[in-house]
C-alpha cells in the first residue's frame, strides 16, 4: 500500500455493568479498520477517514455489537514521509528522535476519566451513553525522520508510567531496528505499567490529574494496557 497503518483501541470498562465484554467493541472496531487496509480502501494521509469507515461498518452490521471505545491511528505515508494520526479519547502516542519528545497526542476529555468515545448503545441507553463522532477526532501531522521511535498506547499505559520513566525506557532503542529487541522494550513497557498500576502508594500520573481535579486518588490505576513500538526506516 502507500502507508503504514497502526492502530489501538480501548473498549470503554463501565459496560461491565450491564454484562457487556467492553474489549468486543475495540477489537471489532481495530478489525474493521484492519480489513479496510488490507482491502486498500483507504487513503494514506487520512486516518480519520478510515476510523469513521470502520466505525460506519460497525454501526451497519445487523448483529450490533454494543459498547464503545477510544481509538488512534497513525498512518506513515510513503507519498510525503509524514505521519498522519487520528486520535479519539485517551489512548495516545509520542514520538521520540536522539531521546527528546518531539510529537505526541493530547487526551480528550469531556471531564476528568471520561474520555472521547466511539459509542454504539442499545436504544434504550442512547440517552445516557456518551457517544462523540470520529469526525471530533483529534488530527495531526508530522514529518518524520530515520530512526524516529514511536510509541502508540491506550491509557493503560500513560495513566501509569512517567514521562521521565518511559522516555528513559523508549531511549535504549533510539535507532534500533531489530525487532526483536523493539519487542522486548514494548514487554518491558507494559510490565513496567502493570507493575506501577498495582502500586497503592505510587504517585502515578493518574494520581497527579486526579488530585488535579481535586479528587483524592493514590496509587496506579489497574488497567489493560496496550503497548505498540515502532521504529521508522527510510
Amino acid at each position: 500500500g502507500n502507508a503504514d497503518v497502526i492502530g489501538v483501541a480501548d473498549g470503554v470498562g463501565g459496560w461491565r455493568a450491564y454484562g457487556v465484554d467492553p474489549g468486543l467493541f475495540s477489537v471489532n472496531l481495530m478489525k474493521c479498520c484492519e480489513r479496510l487496509v488490507i482491502a486498500g480502501y483507504f487513503s494514506g494521509n487520512q486516518p480519520a477517514k478510515l476510523l469513521a469507515q470502520g466505525f460506519r461498518e460497525m454501526q451497519e452490521n445487523k448483529q450490533q455489537i454494543i459498547g464503545s471505545s477510544t481509538a488512534c491511528l497513525m498512518m506513515l505515508s510513503h507519498t510525503d514521509l509524514k505521519l498522519y494520526t487520528a486520535n479519539i479519547g485517551d489512548s495516545g502516542f509520542v514520538v521520540l528522535r536522539q531521546g527528546e519528545v518531539v510529537h505526541r497526542s493530547h487526551e480528550q476529555q469531556h471531564y476528568f476519566n471520561t474520555p472521547f468515545q466511539l459509542s454504539l448503545p442499545p436504544t434504550e441507553l442512547q440517552s445516557e451513553v456518551l457517544s462523540d463522532r470520529p469526525e471530533s477526532a483529534d488530527q495531526y501531522e508530522f514529518s518524520v525522520e530515520d530512526g524516529d521511535l514511536i510509541l502508540l498506547a491506550t491509557d493503560g499505559i500513560f495513566d501509569n508510567v512517567p514521562d521521565t520513566l518511559l522516555i528513559k525506557e523508549m531511549s535504549t532503542v533510539q535507532n534500533c531496528k531489530d525487532i526483536n529487541t523493539l519487542q522486548q522494550c514494548a514487554n518491558t513497557i507494559a510490565l513496567m505499567a502493570r507493575k506501577l498500576s498495582r502500586d497503592p502508594k505510587f504517585l502515578s500520573p493518574f494520581s497527579v490529574n486526579a488530585l488535579a481535579a481535586g479528587i483524592e486518588a493514590e496509587g496506579g490505576k489497574p488497567d489493560d494496557i496496550t503497548v505498540l513500538l515502532a521504529t521508522v526506516s527510510l
